[in-house]
């Protein structure tokens, strides 16, 4: 049964938990954490032999505080210990598998026993009831069902809280269409840059947005820039919300968008326990602080995760939420540490490349950062898109165009780049994570 927050947003999936005071909240989460310690110690050689390292037992886990003692986990542990190393319980008790891509090496295997299963159904259902959506609501996925967490994930927690579910899958963006306007869709599920371009495409085949069933979006798989969600409200006449999780730690589900926050996401925290650390040293940092997010399953059964550190850099607040809602909210992650690009001595975030290109007019949210270094020197070049009212017939318009993008580049990047721009729909879209960075440098 869906509950309710509050008079203020009555969009609560489980109103007991999600507004409890935070002293019951960390009550709940130290219970969980001694339990999911001593299970996992037990029943993974891995960790019990970090513990032995360490020199630390199970019951040495005293406080909250104390869980900077552990053992942290990383994506090279799940590479080192593939497929079935972390897993915790029988493999006949494990009900489902899914898996990282594995383009570069052996993919990240992550399994599920059917209480996992269930969980990670609530805490979808959870931040899909913050972003709007009621059982009321029909849902259309474009992400794909295989081993990637997002399709599946969001799924089944959309079915908990009992919309009807129209499974598209990727790709077929006319079929997309198609079915938007016979199911009157609307919730839309994909990345933020699949959904612009199913804009793009209905548009130029004369959809009227305007008038369209669809009224969310629920966003994931890549980074939404604020400059893209805007143009995609303005132009589908939707609200678009963001959802944070990532395979090793379930998939999506970790946190969501409430309607009143729209720059951070609560995070279920009687199911995840959050750190935020200084990613050079390991330290934790106070609230508040941008750091490295670190994440440890409170109740997960088949592969249990201590610790592991996500590379998301973020910052956490408990303050209270206008929503209602008294978990803490992380701000949108917007960069990683192993996203930064070292260009000749200078680091460089794509983040930042993203933030500068929003705040001129006449450009796209499309964009590709090349790399290179064929003269012996590392070279950027950023491939910047024009929307089609912002071509001239004077090629000096046109170049000093450019040459402003360069200057505000210049002055967030502390470099020069090279700035080519391009014809509207020029840069590759796909129904998946967009790619925002080629880097054609030799590795030595």
């Amino acid at each position: 049964m869906v509950m309710q927050c509050n008079s203020v947003n009555p969009n609560c999936f489980d109103s007991e938990i999600e507004t409890a005071p935070r002293e019951r909240i960390r009550h709940i989460q130290f219970e969980k954490l001694r339990k999911q310690i001593h299970w996992t110690y037990e029943r993974v050689a891995w960790y019990r032999e970090r513990f032995h390292e360490l020199g630390i037992k199970p019951e040495d886990i005293r406080t909250l505080e104390d869980v900077r003692y552990l053992p942290f986990t990383d994506k090279q542990v799940l590479r080192d210990t593939y497929p079935f190393g972390l897993c915790a319980i029988p493999l006949d008790d494990v009900v489902r598998l899914h898996a990282s891509s594995g383009t570069t090496g052996k993919p990240i295997v992550i399994g599920y026993s059917r209480h996992d299963l269930e969980v990670w159904s609530d805490c979808v259902a959870r931040l899909v009831t913050m972003a709007g959506v009621t059982r009321a609501d029909r849902v259309q996925m474009a992400f794909g069902y295989g081993m990637f967490t997002g399709g599946f994930g969001l799924h089944y927690g959309c079915e908990k809280l009992g919309c009807m579910m129209v499974p598209a899958g990727s790709g077929n963006t006319e079929r997309h269409l198609m079915m938007i306007e016979d199911y009157k869709t609307t919730v839309l599920i994909s990345t933020p840059s699949y959904a612009l371009h199913i804009c793009e495409v209905g548009e130029s085949l004369g959809f009227d947005w305007a008038a369209s069933s669809m009224r969310v979006g629920l966003f994931g798989g890549e980074p939404c820039t604020p400059g893209m969600k805007q143009e995609i409200e303005r132009r589908m006449h939707i609200t678009c919300t963001d959802n944070y999780g990532l395979t090793e730690v379930n998939g999506p589900g970790v946190a969501g968008e409430c309607l009143h926050s729209r720059d951070h996401q609560h995070i279920a925290e009687d199911h995840f326990l959050w750190e935020v650390i200084n990613p050079a040293t390991g330290e934790p940092l106070p609230e508040g602080c941008e750091g490295e997010l670190v994440l440890t399953l409170l109740d997960k059964e088949a592969f249990p995760m201590l610790r592991y550190r996500t590379h998301d850099l973020t910052r956490v607040t408990t303050a209270p939420c206008a929503c209602g809602r008294t978990h803490a909210r992380m701000l949108k992650v917007r960069a990683r540490t192993d996203d930064m690009l070292i260009v000749r001595g200078t680091n460089i975030f794509p983040s930042q490349v993203e933030d500068v290109l929003a705040g001129i007019q006449g450009l796209s949210p499309h964009y590709l950062i090349v790399l290179d270094n064929e003269t012996g020197m590392d070279k950027i070049t950023i491939q910047v898109e024009l929307r089609p009212d912002a071509f001239s017939d004077s090629f000096e318009q046109l170049d000093d165009f450019r040459h402003h993008i360069i200057d505000r580049l210049r002055q967030t990047l502390l470099i020069t780049p090279v700035v080519k721009l391009v014809e509207p729909g020029s840069i590759e879209r796909t129904a998946g994570k967009s790619k925002r960075v080629l880097d054609k440098r030799e590795k030595s």
